[in-house]
Formats: structure tokens, sequence, C-alpha cells
């Protein structure tokens, strides 16, 4: 088994020394260079290089640079997604976006886990556990995800979360680790002021 299978898998693997996976990482990081490197107002070559990047790309797709990730092809991500400055996406496993997900500046997503054993770790033995972000869901500014997480349909994590466990949906969580709060209601609605004209 290639040490991209085991990572596939869900097995401990070495990324750091396999040809493989090492040629995919350049690749994927001279892509997201080249995006970073583009004006920010330049949409059309911005979504050309994302379609490159990402495994699956829905439509209406917008990303602030700069912007990184690992390998990109474990990336899905649905239609009407926006991802602020700053987002940092380590797909050694898969990472699956909803649609209308939006994330704002300096979010991190991360599969990747060292091995808890020493031993292991040193050697440089990694796991990559999935994350999945349902419909419709807001990430405040400066949350990491953490892999083996879930985020249910409709939620939004609070800026500054540590999201270690998976979150319903409908709810909004915050915390260090990112706690339910409360869910979302109709009253919710009447938050901000809506301009109804004259």
């Amino acid at each position: 088994m290639t040490e991209k299978e085991k990572a596939a898998a869900g097995y401990l693997y070495n990324p750091n020394y396999d040809n493989e996976l090492l040629q995919e990482l350049h690749i994927c990081y001279d892509l997201c260079h080249e995006f970073n490197q583009l004006k920010p107002s330049d949409r059309v070559e911005q979504t050309k290089l994302l379609k490159r990047i990402f495994g699956h790309m829905g439509n209406d797709v917008y990303i602030n640079s700069p912007f990184g990730c690992d390998y990109g092809y474990n990336i899905s991500i649905g239609n009407h997604f926006f991802a602020n400055r700053n987002c940092q996406i380590l797909d050694g496993g898969k990472v699956t976006f909803g649609d209308y997900v939006f994330i704002a500046p300096n979010c991190t997503f991360t599969t990747a886990e060292h091995a808890l054993d020493v031993e292991q770790r040193n050697e440089g033995l990694e796991i990559a556990l999935p994350i999945t972000i349902g419909n419709n869901v807001w990430i405040g500014a400066g949350s990491t995800i953490l892999g083996g997480v879930t985020i249910g349909d409709n939620t939004i994590i609070g800026a500054g979360s540590v999201v270690t466990k998976d979150i319903p949906a409908n709810v909004v969580a915050f915390g260090v680790p990112c706690k339910v709060i409360r869910e979302i209601t109709e009253k919710d609605k009447e938050k901000y002021p809506v301009y109804l004209g004259k």
C-alpha cells in the first residue's frame, strides 16, 4: 500500500519522504503561489486556477488571496462559496464544503494530525481525518476546524473558535473548544435592522 493509499484509507502515513506525495504537494503549492500573484480583481484567471487546484468546484466561488492548501484534489467546494483572506486548508484528507459557505479571514481547516506516540511522530507519521462543512454555514474570523469534524447545515461558528468535535445543524457555536451556545430561531431575523424603503 502506498503512502497516499494509507492516507485515503485512514491509516498513519508518512508524507515526508514519499516522492508521489511530495510531487503533488509541490504542484499544488506552485498553483497556489500563482493564484496569490494575480490581481485581486482578476476573477476570471483566479477561477481558472482554482478549477485546476480543487477536486471539485461549484459555481460562484470566490476566494480572496492569500490562499493555501496542500494537495487541492481532496477539496470539494459547492456553489456560492466565499473565503476571505488567509484561508488555509491542509487537505491530506477529504475536505467537503456545501453550498453557500462563507469563511471569514484567517481560518484554518486541518485534516492533518501527527502521531501521539513520540517515536511515530519523530518518524514523520501523520493521519488525515476528513472535514465536512454543510450548506449555509458561516465560519467566523480566526477559527480553526480540526480533522474528523462535521459542521451541520445553517450553523454559525463564532470568531476565534477551535472546533474539535462535531457541531449540529441550525446552531450558533463558539469558543475554545467550540461548543453549542444556542439554536438559531426566527427571532434572529430581527437581530439587525432591515431597510424597507419609504
